[in-house]
């Protein structure tokens, strides 16, 4: 018995291999896909609990949740973007970050 592994990916063929390949990053993308929503889980559990004691908190919050609904807005929806756009802009000039 040999300690060396084989490369069993040497003995198929490229069709096969890219196949292979595009699993893998498939299953990659599912398991980085399900951290991301339990850590988002984990905050938007944080931001119901505990409200906001300054002004920069609740503009941290806002952004989150106008981020959210950005996300879910149909890409020919230009004037939702562009609405969001311009609130996220207020919102940090009003905070004093711009």
């Amino acid at each position: 018995m040999s300690e060396t592994p084989i490369d069993l990916d040497k003995h198929r063929g490229m069709a096969a291999q890219k196949a292979t390949d595009i699993r893998r990053v498939v299953a990659d993308v599912e398991v980085n896909a399900k951290l991301l929503r339990d850590k988002q889980g984990v905050v938007e559990i944080q931001l119901l609990a505990v409200p906001a004691e300054t002004m920069p908190e609740a503009v941290a919050k806002a952004r989150y949740v106008l981020n959210l609904y950005s996300a879910s807005l149909a890409a020919s929806d230009t004037h939702h973007r562009d609405l969001v756009a311009v609130v996220l802009a207020d919102l940090t000039r009003l905070a004093g970050e711009g």
